[in-house]
Formats: structure tokens, sequence, C-alpha cells
């Protein structure tokens, strides 16, 4: 394929990224009660299976193969947040910081638990919960809680930078990383990252697009280019000069292999 070609296609690939994220933030509030956190708890109160646990569910179970893919190509609070890049594109700080959200899931799968428990468990399904025939926001009390979850992302990007929702508060991302390294953990085939350290100039424009705001020079540099904040939105594939990051799918520890023979 011509470096033309490439181009075009890299450029294509991210066009419908961020078509797809944008037009999920725009049905969010048609969807909003299928990722809801509070309506998965009040389902598990009258022991029905929700859909927001149907979906988290799958979340957790596609992830072991394509990893944190629903956050960087379908997610509406991903959409709203890289709108936001618009007004305020500044690089969210991660490390330790990065585990408040587990601060958050964790007390909250406990509460979905205990109500479950109280009610005598799970005995029903009903994926339209509360919907209005599928919809979710149909009267001015839903429409305020999605007012408010809409004001606490657009806030957290103001202060914070690039996703920070993402980095700081998302309760859906703690079910893709446990699977992410639960498939890992299998050496199951899913897919990820490829660098080819001998080809970077150090150029760090991956550092720069990256809307996680993960240093992925440096880690093409280590050989390591797994990361639990890597959402795969294929951003640093597609603008980098020398095409040093691909994707792959298969086994890590095959891709690691062909890599080094590469290198020969």
């Amino acid at each position: 394929m011509s470096a033309k070609a490439e181009r075009n296609r890299a450029t294509g690939r991210q066009r419908v990224r961020k078509a797809l994220i944008v037009i999920s933030f725009l049905l969010f509030p048609v969807t909003f009660f299928y990722l809801s956190p509070a309506l998965i708890i009040q389902g598990a109160s009258e022991g029905i299976i929700v859909g927001s646990f149907i979906v988290f569910a799958l979340m957790f179970l596609f992830s072991l193969f394509l990893g944190r893919v629903y956050c960087g190509w379908v997610c509406p609070a991903g959409g709203m947040q890289e709108l936001c890049f618009k007004l305020r594109d500044k690089r969210a700080k991660g490390g330790r910081l990065n585990w408040i959200k587990y601060f958050i899931w964790a007390p909250w799968l406990g509460a979905i638990v205990a109500a479950a428990v109280r009610a005598g468990g799970l005995n029903s399904v009903d994926p339209f919960y509360q919907t209005y025939y599928g919809i979710s926001i149909t009267g001015i009390q839903s429409m305020f809680v999605l007012a408010i979850v809409l004001v606490v992302i657009f806030v957290l990007a103001m202060a914070f930078g690039r996703r920070a929702f993402c980095h700081y508060g998302c309760w859906m991302s703690p079910f893709m990383v446990v699977g992410r390294k639960v498939g890992n953990a299998l050496k199951w085939p899913s897919l990820h990252l490829v660098g080819e350290e001998e080809k970077c100039l150090d150029c760090k424009r991956c550092n720069r697009v990256c809307p996680m705001s993960l240093e992925v020079n440096a880690m093409v540099k280590a050989g390591k280019m797994e990361n639990s904040e890597c959402i795969l939105c294929g951003m640093c594939v597609d603008n980098c000069p020398e095409h040093v990051i691909s994707f792959a799918f298969g086994p890590r520890a095959r891709a690691g292999i062909r890599a080094k023979g590469a290198k020969r």
C-alpha cells in the first residue's frame, strides 16, 4: 500500500471513530438507562436484571477480546469529552489518580450485591426496565438526572483535561479493565497494540494525540504497549509518521515473538 493510501485509510478510520462516539453521545437520552449505575441497584432490589446489568456484563465479556474498545469507539461520555477538546485540550494527570474510579466502583458493586441478596436473588429479566418503549429520557425527572451527569462530565473535562471522567469517575471502565486483565492472564487472543522501537524517531506525536494522555512514546521504547487506561482508539496508530505502532489481534505472547522476529 502506498504512503498516500495508508494516510487516507488512517484518516478515514479516525473519522469513523469520531463519528461513532459523537452519534453515541447524541443518542445518550435514549441509551442513558442502559448505562445507569443507579437503575441497576433499583432493579436488583426488586430481583430484576435490568438493561444496565446486561450491558455491563457484555462490556466485561467483550473486553476479554477487545479490551476497552467500547471506551474509544462507542461510549457516549467519551464522545462528549472529545467534543470538549475544542474548549479545553489539556493532558490529564493519571498515575495514582486513576484509582479514584475503583473507590467508586467497588462500593457500588457491593450495593448491587446487597440489594440482590435482600430481594432474595435475581429471578427475572427486564432489559427495558423504567424505559418508555426502550427510550430512557421521557420526563423532567430523568432529564434532570441526565443533566447532572453531563455537567459532572463537562466540569471534570474542563478542570482536569482530556477524558478526565474516564480516568477518575467512570463506573463502567473497571469492568473492561478487569476483563482485559483476565483475558491477558488466560492468554486469550485479543486486540492490542504493537510497537516497533527501532523505527521510532522520538517525535512524540503519539503522546500529543493520545486522548487518554498516555506516554505512548515511553511504552514503545519499553516494548510494553499494554496500559489499563488505553482505549484502543488508534490515534497513535493513525498519527505516527513512521507507522511505528499498529493494531494486532492474537495472543500477546505470539505478537511479541513476531515483533522480535521483525527486528532480525
